[in-house]
């Protein structure tokens, strides 16, 4: 039978060690692509980056309020990649659109192909969501 001393050194080195392994394994990092390449990487999470060239409000479907569509690099009619996210619950859309048209951005997320064939990224949380430095 097991003293109490035992069972409390051996829970601290199962925790030990879980954290051990955590720290020796190698970070797993998702692809960097630019928007035209991600036709590419669909049913993958990758980072794709861009310039935001324009932006749609939607009428609401899923999620918090209206989704708003941006285009990175390429606009409609002819666009190589979009993502959508949504505007704060005080700012609506506007919010959104002013936090990112015109600007160099990153988004991260497992990559869909939508039916017009146009690669896109649904970002639920805006912390998927990079602006690049050097952006006015």
């Amino acid at each position: 039978m097991m003293t109490l001393r035992t069972c409390i050194v051996v829970v601290c080195m199962t925790g030990l060690t879980s954290l051990a392994f955590a720290q020796s394994s190698p970070k797993t990092s998702t692809a960097r692509i630019a928007a035209a390449d991600a036709k590419s990487h669909v049913g993958e999470k990758v980072t794709v980056c861009g310039k935001v060239v324009d932006s749609k409000v939607s009428d609401p479907g899923v999620g918090p309020g209206k989704p708003v569509t941006f285009h990175l690099d390429q606009p409609q009619p002819n666009p190589v990649f979009a993502f959508i996210t949504f505007g704060t619950k005080d700012g609506g859309p506007q919010e959104a659109i002013a936090a990112y048209q015109d600007k160099q951005v990153c988004v991260t997320g497992k990559v869909a192909a939508g039916g017009d064939s146009v690669p896109f990224i649904i970002t639920m949380d805006r912390t998927q969501i990079r602006v690049q430095a050097g952006n006015k």
